[in-house]
Order: C-alpha cells, then sequence, then structure tokens
C-alpha cells in the first residue's frame, strides 16, 4: 500500500506540473502503388488541475495509512 501511494503521489505532482501531453500521430489515408498519402494528427490530453492535486492526497493517505499498519 506504501508502494502505490509514493506512485500516486509522483503520478499527482506531475499532472500538476504539466497539465497537458500532446503527441503527433501519422495516418496512411492512401496508398496506390509506390505512391502514398499520409496525415499527421496532433492529438493532445489534457487535465484538470486539481486532478493531479487529489492524486497526490491520495497518495499521501495511502502512504500514511500504510505507515500505521506496520
Amino acid at each position: 500500500m506504501k508502494t502505490a501511494g509514493i506512485i500516486l503521489i509522483i503520478i499527482g505532482l506531475l499532472m500538476v506540473v504539466i497539465p497537458s501531453v500532446s503527441f503527433t500521430s501519422e495516418k496512411k489515408v492512401l496508398k496506390v502503388g509506390e505512391l502514398e498519402v499520409n496525415k499527421k494528427e496532433k492529438k493532445t490530453y489534457s487535465w484538470p488541475t486539481y486532478v493531479g492535486g487529489i492524486a497526490a492526497l491520495a497518495g499521501i493517505v495511502m502512504v500514511v495509512a500504510g505507515k500505521k499498519q506496520s
């Protein structure tokens, strides 16, 4: 439980510091013989900052609860 709490804390802090992640993907649209037409799409995944705070807080609770059980 302590390890899961530490992981949640790290993920939560990263979510607060980095509010979105974007990347570009390339998709093949058409291929006729040697001719290829590709499409590049930029995708962005974002989340509210408070979600990271909630995850970090849940991780802290898990670490504290794990210490009390030991």
